[in-house]
């Protein structure tokens, strides 16, 4: 099997489809009727070490671990130069021509608070504005949705690299870091909700994946009431609020009662990962899949519309820096010290003899079931992490399509009725 260059897998795919114009969608989304098929556009105006190692390779042997120390380290000029490059480069207009003709309807956009608004002292730098507002403009021309997802919010939400700041969990604790989260909302949806965008954004994310065990969960459910005040009074954008790794049916009781009844004005974002655990890791293909349906049939059932907002084809998290840049993996106990599950050899680069027919068939049998299970009942479908990555399949859409693992065309099945409904 030979791997080509990810242009070159793209434009192969393409081929089928290269008849069929485009066509473009000019109206609001009804999440009631309408199913989403779409990929985050993961490392772009947001860094993570595992999507773009070699940013952050290029300090050698101790890298910074996150967007905040990258910038901090370089300063203001020379990290502005380096993610200019980056943003005009990693993601153009070509990559939204290829996921509107692979079939997709939907992008996810990762953007920081700092893109916004710094805080006294922030290394961040900003110009990730320009980006965003083109990627729309891409956006109307290919005929696809979007949401704009605030993933770092100052102080950290989480304590991830994803939010832009790692192993800290300082947003409630901070001195009005919560004010300033709904000033940047204030903005973005003051500007994102006019007629500009209106056949194009379809939801603003209020914080992605707050990490509710580590927060003030009382404190977080009025900071999703306040934050949909503050984007449901600029426009008629919907709001989408993350899980917080809550059950399912936890926000059933919470922002329910809009005034015209329209229970698709909120939006529900699961993310679903099998593993960040080694009890995860150890499971057999059998009850992964099990378990991506028994999540679809429960929030089938749930009182807002919600949608799996990330994904993956992972089996293991053996990506490098997938736990953090300087951090191996749990799968081979090289992160945390725990039970060894396998060998990373082959996962993380594109090793040619790992990626045998039986093994892309069992990674094939799981991504059809998650794209069954999240498009049961009230879960209005599926938005795969991430787009590409530079170095690793389990997470990159395109390789992962041009291995045969992400159906082409996404109707396409293997293993059909593996959930049952």
């Amino acid at each position: 099997m030979k791997f080509l260059a990810v242009s070159a897998v793209v434009s192969a795919l393409l081929s089928f489809v290269s008849a069929a114009p485009i066509v473009l969608k000019k109206r609001d989304w009804d999440y009631s009727s309408e199913k989403i098929h779409g990929v985050d556009i993961g490392g772009w105006l947001v860094l993570e070490p595992y999507i773009t190692p070699s940013l952050f390779e290029a300090f050698g042997d101790n890298p910074p671990v996150d967007e905040y120390h990258y910038t901090q380290w370089l300063g203001k000029e020379e990290a502005s130069n380096r993610l200019q490059n980056h943003w005009s480069t990693w993601i153009t207009e070509t990559d939204f021509s290829y996921i509107a003709g692979m079939g997709l309807n939907f992008v996810r956009i990762p953007i920081g608070y700092w893109a916004f608004d710094l805080l006294e002292g922030d290394p961040y730098v900003q110009g990730q504005q320009e980006y965003l507002d083109q990627a729309l403009g891409w956006c109307a021309e290919y005929g696809l949705k979007a949401w704009i997802d605030l993933h770092g919010a100052p102080g950290s939400q989480n304590g991830f690299d994803n939010s832009g700041l790692r192993d800290q969990i300082g947003w409630q604790s901070g001195q009005g870091n919560v004010n300033v989260t709904l000033g940047v909302l204030s903005q973005i949806a003051t500007k994102y909700s006019s007629s500009n965008y209106s056949d194009v954004v379809i939801g603003i994310e209020l914080v992605n994946e707050p990490l509710g065990p580590e927060l003030d969960m009382n404190q977080l459910t009025e900071f999703y009431n306040q934050g949909y005040e503050v984007v449901r009074g600029e426009g008629n954008v919907p709001v989408i609020i993350h899980d917080a790794f809550q059950a399912d049916g936890y926000w059933d009781n919470v922002l329910n009662t809009q005034e015209d009844s329209s229970v698709y004005q909120v939006i529900v974002d699961h993310h679903h990962y099998q593993v960040f655990s080694t009890g995860e890791l150890q499971r057999d293909l059998n009850t992964h899949i099990q378990t991506a349906c028994n999540w679809g049939s429960a929030e089938g059932n749930e009182y807002h519309w919600n949608i799996v907002g990330e994904w993956s084809a992972a089996l293991t998290d053996c990506a490098k820096w997938l736990n953090g840049a300087g951090r191996g993996a749990r799968y081979d106990s090289s992160y945390l010290g725990g039970a060894y599950v396998g060998s990373c050899n082959g996962l993380y680069t594109y090793d040619q003899s790992y990626w045998t027919q039986d093994v892309i068939s069992q990674y094939r049998q799981y991504v059809e079931a998650q794209m069954d299970a999240y498009e049961n009942g009230k879960v209005g479908g599926w938005v795969f992490w991430c787009w590409k990555t530079e170095s690793t399949v389990e997470w990159d859409f395109q390789r992962l399509a041009g291995l045969n693992i992400i159906p082409q065309p996404l109707s396409d099945r293997w293993f059909p009725n593996q959930c049952g409904f």
